[in-house]
């Protein structure tokens, strides 16, 4: 069975590698991974697939950086070629990037059966970009793997085949628990001169969050009284840095004597950087999940989350860009006030092996027709 698995973006390769792993015990699994450039710089890719011993890609789009028409158009035309050069059995897209509507559209005018995981998550916000990737993808996927339960009732009410449907857990969790361990031996501390539990981690890269300057002057301005209380480590995104230079916001920022912004880093550095951390404050869906597992408090920066179930069974706490419930929420972990949580079902390490013995009974069913 050929499988064609896609990667565009940075949370793509940590969901991506588990699955890879797991293929690779199967002699009749023939895995080929192609990677579009959607991130492309070092930090954004080449770190991570060295830090999750991700092979090389097989096939680099190289798509680079543009407007959401103009990536989606470049990585369908790509992808068209790849797929009529290989006639994959199957291709597998991962979350909800430009890379994985772009890719599963391809596919699916070339009839090419469509494995899309971490299906069904919602945030019901339509301004978000993700959210329609979600919503496309899902609808033209043939097998949907799941993370949660709330996940399976979004699909059945969309209208989507329960047969369809298969709830395995999350595999960005497996690639935590495997890494965990190596993440410990990280010097990233010593270089930065921190000490465990005395910092906050901060992650900031949404559109709406930082291409909005009032309201990233807002979420500014709630660091500045954080920061006073506890240093707030920032491993900027390109992104995010761009929008610092344009709104003309450096000589503020370096007022805060407390506040560090240092380059982007690999997973294995992040991983510690947030193990360590007194808490997090995020606008990233994946960090929400990361923080959950690792019982460290998590303050989202945004309206909305698609991931309810680290608000309900995790450390998740939503606060929007409101600097007056940033700044409470932060200030009562500074105190020692903090939200516990549990692990959510299948959030076990072992959501690779499930998807991948879906897969081949699915290869299996396909043989005797």
């Amino acid at each position: 069975m050929k499988i064609i698995n896609v990667v565009g973006a940075r949370p793509n390769f940590m969901k991506i590698a588990p699955i890879i792993d797991e293929m690779r015990q199967h002699s009749n699994l023939n895995s080929i991974l192609v990677h579009t450039g959607q991130h492309y710089n070092k930090e954004m890719s080449k770190l991570f697939f060295d830090d999750l011993k991700l092979p090389s890609p097989d096939v680099y789009l190289g798509v680079g950086s543009a407007s959401h028409a103009e990536q989606t158009a470049k990585i369908m035309v790509e992808f068209e070629q790849v797929l009529l050069k290989e006639k994959p059995d199957l291709i597998i897209v991962v979350g909800d990037v430009n890379s994985t509507i772009a890719c599963a559209l391809t596919a699916v005018k070339l009839f090419i059966p469509i494995a899309h995981i971490e299906a069904g998550l919602r945030s019901f916000d339509r301004t978000m970009p993700e959210e329609i990737n979600r919503i496309l993808t899902d609808a033209i996927s043939d097998y949907l793997f799941t993370t949660c339960h709330d996940a399976n009732d979004n699909l059945l009410k969309e209208g989507i085949s329960k047969k369809k449907i298969h709830f395995v857990g999350n595999v960005m969790i497996d690639a935590l628990l495997k890494h965990i361990d190596k993440a410990s031996q990280s010097n990233i501390l010593d270089k930065l001169d921190l000490i465990p539990k005395s910092y906050a981690a901060l992650t900031l890269h949404r559109p709406s969050n930082v291409d909005d300057k009032k309201v990233f002057v807002e979420i500014l301005t709630a660091i500045e009284e954080i920061q006073k209380k506890i240093k707030v480590i920032f491993p900027i995104h390109p992104r995010t840095k761009k929008k610092i230079a344009e709104f003309k916001l450096e000589n503020r920022i370096k007022k805060m004597k407390n506040f560090k912004i240092i380059e982007a880093m690999g997973y294995l550095d992040f991983l510690k950087l947030m193990s360590d951390s007194k808490f997090v404050l995020t606008d990233s869906g994946g960090v929400q999940e990361e923080t959950t597992i690792l019982k460290i408090p998590c303050i989202t920066l945004r309206e909305t989350t698609e991931r309810p179930i680290t608000v309900t069974e995790g450390t998740n706490i939503i606060v929007g860009s409101n600097k007056e419930k940033i700044i409470k929420e932060s200030l009562k972990i500074v105190k020692g006030i903090e939200k516990k949580g549990k692990i959510p079902k299948f959030w076990d390490g072992g959501a690779a092996e499930r998807i991948v013995k879906i897969i081949l009974s699915i290869s299996k069913s396909r043989k005797k027709k």
